[in-house]
């Protein structure tokens, strides 16, 4: 007997349909054989089923049993066939009769007793049904939620075998978990810090408002209790929102990691994540035996942030290069090449010395010039070439720190940065980037336009400060966003100023 059962499985981020086709023969000795590519977690499949299937009242065949992942040459990785395993296995052997099975689309991974269990990745598995014109998919009660979030499809979450044989021989009425997309997306869009919560440092809001406004990288260095990671955790919160298409884009990757959480069906915020300085070229960019999406990735859509910068290996950091300019990272290994979206704003933070204290007015720095130029040169010329806005961040004095003062709120501060983005966005709309920070030299020629005070004004910059080509361009990219905040068609004096004035490593440091 022969039955064919349809499932989902996901390569990267994206889904695709797999064919669980089951052949049941008689044979002198049975034996069971899972063909398509299995890894050993789906090896290990037949023994689960067996026992899931005998443990909920039904029977494993004490015959030949061939069981195929189509296509084959894909490898099938985790327990996510296990249902529809089991499902095949009682439709081939005639112990229940589905006439519709077609219609469904079924994942989950069985224990012994028959309970299913959830499964990564059901998400993008939703969408790829949705996409091929299932209309019905049968999966485990708690990754219902993530899958509901997709309109169009209806969702039937089960809890057990024995409840997944009722839903499709009709014995059990289904009930179809329903969520607004709209509703929850409103509901988890909300911030838990605020800008207005940090005392003083007024020059560093303003920079990092123009930041998240042109999508510029960003270097903070100052001493120890300044307030940088104050500062950088509160970067998302001033960011335009996330769209509902840049949220399931971002909730994909979390989906297929395993690492969304089950009272959160969407990644309503833009994400941040600040991995320690020890962490591991994999785990920064993604990669293992089977590849897997890193940090970068789950910074997809918000900010990267990487604390005490030089203590990072050098090597580790050396791989952020490519994904910073195209906004994608490829993970190639022998049998496969996968790839993850890695469009993020990247956000470091490092003393300006060992000890930390070269720039602080009250302690003294104990360091030698060559300790600190030591210390300095750990990160890379190429990857400070990717930060456009370098800023001194200053210790905070205790006047600010028990004053009354509440600055802008991080809902005052969006709004300007939504309008900045807005005019990008018209600017940009036939191009192939979004934002300012991402333009080419030859659209810097045509869009970063001075006027002629500007134009002397950087002029001296260069010639006083020794500002690099390179500073010349992050200047102009800078000036360009800072003129879009206030809706000003040319780049005056007082945007090339301020923009200068966010060059600090260009300037040196003031101690």
């Amino acid at each position: 007997m022969l039955a064919n059962v349809k499932s989902v499985s996901v390569y990267g981020i994206e889904g695709y349909l797999v064919e669980v086709e089951i052949y049941v023969a008689k044979g002198e000795m049975p034996s069971t054989i899972i063909v398509g590519l299995p890894d050993t977690a789906v090896k290990e499949s037949r023994d689960r089923v067996k026992a899931a299937l005998n443990n909920s009242g039904y029977q494993f065949p004490g015959k030949n049993v061939i069981i195929n992942l189509a296509p084959a040459d894909r490898k099938k990785e985790g327990p996510v066939f296990e249902l529809p395993i089991a499902v095949g296995i009682l439709a081939a052997t005639s112990q229940l009769e589905i006439p519709d099975l077609s219609e469904y689309a079924i994942v989950g991974e069985l224990s012994l007793d028959g309970k299913v269990r959830s499964v990564k990745g059901c998400l993008p598995m939703a969408l790829k049904c949705r996409e091929q014109g299932i209309k019905k998919m049968l999966l485990p009660s708690e990754n219902a939620p993530e899958a509901a979030v997709v309109e169009g499809l209806d969702v039937l979450p089960v809890e057990t075998l024995e409840q997944a044989v009722g839903i499709l021989t009709k014995s059990i009425l289904p009930e179809k978990y329903r969520i607004e997309p709209d509703e929850v997306f409103q509901k988890y869009s909300e911030y838990e810090v605020d800008f207005a919560e940090i005392k003083g440092q007024e020059h560093a809001k303003r920079a990092l408002t123009v930041a998240a406004a042109g999508n510029h990288n960003v270097i903070l260095i100052g001493p120890p209790g300044a307030g940088k990671t104050m500062l950088v955790q509160r970067i998302p919160t001033i960011m335009p929102r996330l769209s509902l298409e840049e949220a399931l884009e971002t909730t994909k990757i979390y989906s297929v990691l395993g690492l969304l959480d089950a009272k959160k069906s969407l990644i309503a915020t833009r994400p941040f994540r600040a991995p320690h300085h020890t962490i591991s070229t994999a785990g920064l960019i993604g990669g293992g035996s089977i590849p897997r999406a890193g940090e970068i990735s789950l910074s997809h859509n918000g900010v990267l942030f990487l604390d005490e910068l030089p203590e990072f290996d050098r090597k580790t950091l050396e791989v952020l290069r490519q994904p910073l300019e195209t906004g994608n990272v490829t993970i190639s290994r022998a049998m496969n090449s996968v790839t993850y979206p890695a469009r993020f704003m990247l956000v470091c933070a490092m003393n300006p010395c060992p000890c930390g204290y070269y720039t602080d007015r009250i302690k003294e720095c104990r360091c030698t010039s060559y300790q600190i130029q030591n210390y300095s040169s750990k990160v890379s010329g190429p990857l400070m070439d990717r930060i456009d806005i370098q800023l001194e961040i200053p210790a905070v004095s205790y006047k600010e720190l028990v004053s009354d003062t509440e600055g802008y709120s991080s809902e005052v501060l969006r709004e300007k940065t939504v309008l900045a983005r807005e005019i990008q966005n018209e600017r940009f709309k036939d191009q192939t980037i979004e934002v300012n920070a991402h333009m080419t030299s030859k659209q810097i020629k045509e869009y970063c336009v001075l006027d002629r005070q500007a134009e002397l004004l950087l002029y001296q910059a260069m010639a006083e400060l020794g500002i690099s080509a390179r500073g010349h361009s992050k200047i102009l990219k800078v000036a360009r966003t800072i003129a879009d905040m206030e809706e000003s068609g040319c780049i005056k004096v007082e945007h090339v100023s301020e923009a200068i004035q966010y060059r600090s490593m260009d300037r040196g440091l003031q101690k």
